[in-house]
């Protein structure tokens, strides 16, 4: 039994319109801007853990991280699991509090951090998360214990063309084409079905939820969200601002890189790119696992995050198991060597699914 399954035994919502998450407990915090801040927690005493989540419609800190939350809240930290500008049940009552752009995201993750009063913690985002964590590391360094990102982008750190599903050769669905929310269930299923690998966790109170919230965020917006511009700035002076460019690679914090091998949204082939890009932070490419990895594989993702905020490093049979990227050599500051050494790195395997199985393999 996964945790998907264990959590997902309990179900139903609760008067807030959340899913019921045992251990999993839903509270505001107002921020400096004055905007309401909504979050979920886990855990009483330990480090801080801050999880951003992605940036489809519906999207929010229990949409994201409802199988996280609570095992790392166990186990000697407290977790935070906010709700991004524009999502879940974010602060609707100024435009302002809707700016989608890469600072006011910055500024979101920081001024959430005062206001818990946290000074240093240990930080991850999946998708467009992933892309503010890449923001926010840069910009705050002295904050950030450690980073684990989890398929998306890094900025502008690694200037190129980003791959399209047709061009994946390990996508499960080359002709996968984003569906744009429509306002209904239905679609939102559609969607939910299109990025999630592991189809059980796609439960119907995740979709019930995810359309509260898209409708909600949608009616203060005054119309959808627009994938494209979110996080993106026009203007250069606040642009060159979030830049990641040349100051991701010069960082000293702890950093990893978790990218499922079945991504449909954004295929692996864009984490490759990326990790040629960035030498010092250690890249992990889970098998049957897609954009949303902490939703396809919980154990492993939950095991992986808390050995690694823990002690800074993955055991070897947790990167083995989490697909530890041998397209170059491991790094042995982030991945515990086993007895003999690390394998030989095997770059040229990594062309499509069957020749990469071949290369790597039996599993253990």
């Amino acid at each position: 039994m996964n945790a998907a399954t264990e959590v997902g035994s309990e179900r139903g919502l609760t008067e807030e319109g959340l899913i019921k998450i045992p251990g999993l407990l839903s509270r505001y915090v107002r921020l400096a801007n004055g905007a309401l801040a909504h979050y979920v927690t886990a855990g009483e005493t330990g480090p801080a853990v801050i999880l951003l989540h992605g940036g489809i419609e519906g999207s929010s800190g229990t949409a994201g991280f409802r199988f996280m939350c609570t095992m790392l809240g166990a186990n000697g930290f407290r977790v935070y699991a906010p709700d991004r500008p524009g999502f879940g049940q974010a602060d609707t009552s100024k435009k302002e509090y809707l700016d989608p752009g890469g600072i006011a995201n910055v500024e979101f993750v920081k001024q959430f951090a005062d206001a818990l009063g946290i000074d240093k913690f240990h930080l991850s985002g999946n998708s467009a998360g992933c892309i503010v964590s890449s923001y926010f590391v840069v910009n705050h360094p002295e904050r950030v214990l450690s980073v684990a990102f989890v398929a998306g982008a890094l900025g502008d750190a690694c200037a190129v063309p980003r791959i399209p599903p047709a061009e994946g050769k390990f996508t499960p669905n080359p002709n996968y084409t984003a569906i744009k929310w429509d306002g209904t269930p239905e679609s939102m299923l559609a969607r939910m079905n299109g990025i999630i690998y592991e189809q059980t966790a796609v439960w119907p109170e995740l979709v019930e939820m995810r359309v509260r919230h898209g409708l909600l965020q949608r009616e203060a917006r005054g119309g959808p969200w627009h994938d494209a511009t979110m996080l993106n700035e026009k203007d250069p002076v606040r642009a060159v601002a979030i830049s990641t460019k040349g100051r991701l690679t010069q960082l000293k914090i702890p950093m990893i890189y978790l990218y499922g091998l079945q991504d449909v949204l954004l295929p692996v082939e864009n984490g490759f790119a990326q990790e040629d890009c960035v030498p010092d932070i250690q890249f992990f490419y889970p098998d049957e696992c897609g954009h949303q990895g902490q939703t396809d594989q919980p154990d492993m993702f939950n095991q992986v995050f808390l050995e690694f905020f823990k002690t800074g490093k993955v055991s070897w049979k947790t990167a083995q198991w989490a697909g530890v990227s041998r397209r170059r050599p491991i790094n042995p500051e982030l991945v515990e060597a086993p007895e003999g050494g690390f394998p030989a790195a095997v770059p040229e395997a990594y062309v499509d699914y069957p020749t990469l199985m071949a290369a790597l393999g039996p599993k253990t």
